[in-house]
């Protein structure tokens, strides 16, 4: 019976409460006009959500008038003046939404409307003047019985109070990130007042959720690291009860940050957790929490050991926005420590590098502090030290357009990198511009190839890596060479340029006025000047060798000037330059080659390079087998006799060439080599001289003058060697098959040569045994008409076959 009357007069009340809340929403609220009646208005209905008997019944009826409930809440904040606070409605309006959030009636989570109200109430409340003004505002214009300071504080505590109802029942943290999302953009606010409120209200939000903590996975709540960041930054405000506020809060976010990684750790990996824990526990036994206000890095610390990948990553990124505050350096420079805190702890568990870098290269020119500025630099080497993220960095700042502007020029300049790390970092910025050596020949030059260079020569001009710059130098010089002669007749229009580097009206001008040439050369005499090379920096001025470098026809002249001037000056450097060039004469590309073997034209002692040199005479670029040859006639005096033998055959080879330089210059040192046999080697190359002689001859009746005078001197050289002298014929300048008594004194001379070295039979095998005059005639006749420049000959013209018809000449055939 009793049980029945009371389920009754329950279903009786919650008619009638129903009854009440729809005519206050549909026949009340559209009279209210005063200020009396709006507080009635709210006041009945917060009095409602607190003494309805909830239900699914009731449930359900008050969920199908949330959406009215929120326009008329949204309608009452909007007719409260933004820039005064005469009227407790704000704070009746924040009492109602935390009665239903307790009663879970949530009016400001899920549709667009219900985030509308949210970010109005939030704005209402934390841009309203501050207490001092409101103060002031009142004593101006009366506004019956409230005091100003009064209703603000009551209003704001009524506010968070309303944001803490809102994580109380909060399991999965998505209405923390909701909060967070609409307190984050006045916690960075530029007016104290703004900031301080925010502040406030985080912090209590953190100690209320800190104390009904109870987490349940899936965890919505993904920005960690952005919160963490942020409370850290607020701890180095110049505010100090602000930042006493922040500390505080931290302190429960730190609570709430041990509950959360316990939920989501790996259960494979409790030692993980443990260790961090470990960590954590050792720093906060240092310091007490209260010192977070004051020293904010101290922060980066504890939270450090906790943050995964992704979360430092935030921490980062929102460190970073926070040095725009140019109101506030002190703001600055918090952000620049937590900055260089967190990457040395964090070491090598960061993702995401390149956008850091990004904003990073964003935000340095808006950065005035010259403290900070370095902080930021000093950040960046961090990264760059990390063998993980060296490329990655670098790859991204070489990604800028050239010249760099001043504040990437800054960063080059002023990298502050331990000792240990410079030789790595700048070995790999070198192997940058080394790899676009190594690559086939392209249509135009790659753009990684120009920035690196660029980036050298800030480097060298800054000279923090002054150590590595002097152990590397030996490559640094060969690649800046190699770079220079890659870079001879180009402009920014033959470099593949990334779209969208630069922009439209920036390019005409950079392609006019810069070239890839103009930046190796600079980078090359940085490197000269900051390795201490000031007397070879002063031979290459005053010998114009800058200017030989560039030019295309000239450069190698420069690279053996500068090459001079080393051995003269610094003959260790010049020696390690030379060592490493050994692999470039025969693994490297022909501007490798030519740049190497213009070095070694000024080096005589380099016995042990000789094998690499001498292969360099089957290449067929004529300039590399010119150079070849150069350095070989300065080194032919030191060559053993073996060594001496095979370049001997090879040079034989090269007497016929296509290319009339190569023939003049292989007979040469062919001569020179013979003049450098010692007495007791004689007998070791005597056939190399006597098969050498038939070719000479033939070709001292060349129509180059310089090849027939070279084969005349040459001749000389071997007829000397084997103790013999020429008739005067040979030296006839004029055509011998109009003369053929001279050919005759020719044919004895050499019959009579031959025949002191060779028996009857050998000189059959060699095909010499007989000469007749019109035989030799007839070779010479062909020898005048061959022409050897037809476009489809080949490089070589081979004379042996010629022997035969030269040898079919007996002694009585001569006289």
């Amino acid at each position: 019976m009793f049980k029945t009357f009371q389920e009754t007069f329950k279903s009786l009340l919650q008619l009638l409460s129903e009854v009440i809340m729809y005519n206050c929403i549909f026949n009340i609220f559209p009279q209210i006009q005063s200020e009396l009646e709006k507080l009635t208005f709210l006041r009945s209905l917060s009095s409602l959500s607190r003494t309805l008997p909830y239900d699914e019944t009731t449930e359900s009826f008050i969920h199908s008038h949330i959406a009215d409930i929120v326009h008329i809440l949204n309608m009452l904040v909007e007719e409260e003046p933004l820039h005064s606070l005469f009227s407790p409605v704000r704070q009746e309006v924040f009492v109602t939404i935390t009665d239903l959030s307790y009663q879970d009636v949530h009016l400001l989570f899920g549709s667009e409307d219900r985030v509308d109200l949210f970010s109005l109430i939030t704005k209402s409340i934390i841009t309203l003047p501050s207490v001092k003004t409101l103060t002031q505002l009142q004593e101006v214009m009366p506004s019956g019985s409230y005091n100003s300071e009064c209703l603000y504080r009551q209003t704001f505590q009524a506010f968070c109070e309303m944001l803490q109802s809102l994580v109380v029942k909060d399991p999965h943290l998505e209405n923390l990130d909701t909060i967070l999302k609409h307190i984050d953009p006045w916690v960075q606010s530029v007016k104290d007042h703004e900031r301080e409120r925010a502040t406030i209200s985080m912090a209590q939000v953190l100690k209320c959720l800190s104390r009904h903590l109870n987490l349940k996975l899936p965890l919505q709540f993904q920005r960690l690291g952005h919160l963490v960041a942020l409370m850290a930054l607020l701890c180095g405000d110049p505010l100090k009860e602000l930042a006493k506020e922040a500390a505080e809060g931290t302190h429960y976010l730190l609570h709430i940050t041990l509950r959360l990684k316990y939920i989501t750790q790996d259960k494979k990996n409790h030692q993980s957790l443990r260790r961090a824990m470990k960590k954590c526990q050792e720093l906060l036994d240092l310091y007490s929490i209260k010192q977070f206000y004051s020293c904010p890095f101290k922060i980066a610390q504890v939270f450090e050991v906790f943050l995964n990948s992704n979360e430092l990553c935030q921490f980062v990124m929102t460190t970073l926005d926070g040095l725009k505050n140019l109101k506030h350096p002190y703001t600055q420079q918090s952000a620049g420590e937590l900055l260089i805190t967190l990457v040395k702890n964090a070491e090598s568990r960061f993702e995401k590098v390149p956008e850091i870098m990004g904003v990073i290269c964003a935000q340095l020119s808006l950065i005035s502090h010259p403290r900070v500025r370095q902080q930021v630099i000093t950040t960046v080497s961090l990264f760059l030290s990390r063998p993980k993220y060296t490329d990655i960095v670098i790859n991204h700042l070489l990604c800028h357009p050239v010249p760099y502007d001043r504040c990437l020029a800054e960063l080059w300049r002023t990298l502050e990198v331990e000792l240990p790390s410079t030789t790595w970092i700048l070995w790999r910025l070198l192997r940058k511009l080394q790899k676009c050596h190594n690559v086939p020949t392209q249509e135009k030059m790659a753009y990684v190839a120009v920035a690196a260079t660029d980036a050298l020569y800030e480097v060298f001009v800054g000279n923090r890596l002054r150590a590595a710059t002097f152990r590397l130098f030996p490559q640094l010089l060969m690649t800046l060479l190699v770079q220079i002669h890659h870079s001879i007749g180009l402009t920014m229009s033959d470099v593949a340029i990334p779209s969208g580097l630069y922009t439209e009206q920036e390019m005409p001008s950079k392609v006019a006025t810069i070239t890839p040439l103009c930046f190796s050369i600079q980078a090359t005499k940085a490197l000269l000047f900051r390795t201490l090379c000031w007397q070879e920096f002063h031979i290459m001025e005053k010998n114009k060798g800058w200017t030989l470098l560039a030019g295309k026809d000239c450069h190698l002249q420069g690279v053996s000037l500068l090459a001079n001037a080393l051995l003269e000056k610094n003959r260790l450097l010049a020696h390690k330059v030379m060592y490493l060039l050994v692999p470039l004469l025969n693994r490297g590309n022909d501007k490798h080659k030519l740049t190497s073997a213009g070095f070694f034209v000024e080096r005589e002692d380099i016995k042990k390079l000789l094998p690499n040199i001498l292969d360099l005479l089957c290449e067929t670029d004529e300039k590399i087998v010119l150079l070849a040859i150069q350095i070989l006639l300065q080194l032919v005096r030191t060559i053993d006799v073996t060594t001496l033998t095979a370049m001997m055959r090879t040079l034989f080879s090269l007497f016929d060439d296509v290319r009339p330089d190569v023939q003049h210059f292989s007979m040469t040192l062919f001569g020179a080599a013979i003049k450098s046999v010692k007495y007791t080697d004689k007998k070791r190359v005597e056939n190399q001289v006597l098969d050498s002689l038939i070719p000479l001859l033939l070709y001292s009746q060349d129509e180059n003058d310089a090849v027939a005078k070279a084969s005349r001197r040459v001749l000389t050289i071997c007829t000397q060697f084997l103790k013999w002298r020429l008739p005067h014929e040979v030296y006839y300048k004029g055509p011998w098959y109009s003369n053929p008594s001279e050919v005759g004194t020719i044919c004895k001379f050499f019959v009579r040569l031959f025949s002191k070295y060779m028996d009857h039979s050998e000189l059959k095998i060699k095909g010499i045994d007989w000469i007749e005059d019109e035989g030799l005639l007839g070779t010479l006749e062909e020898k005048r008409t061959f022409s050897r420049r037809n476009a489809d000959a080949d490089y070589r013209i081979d004379v042996t076959p010629k022997l035969p018809i030269f040898a079919r000449f007996g002694a009585g055939g001569c006289g």
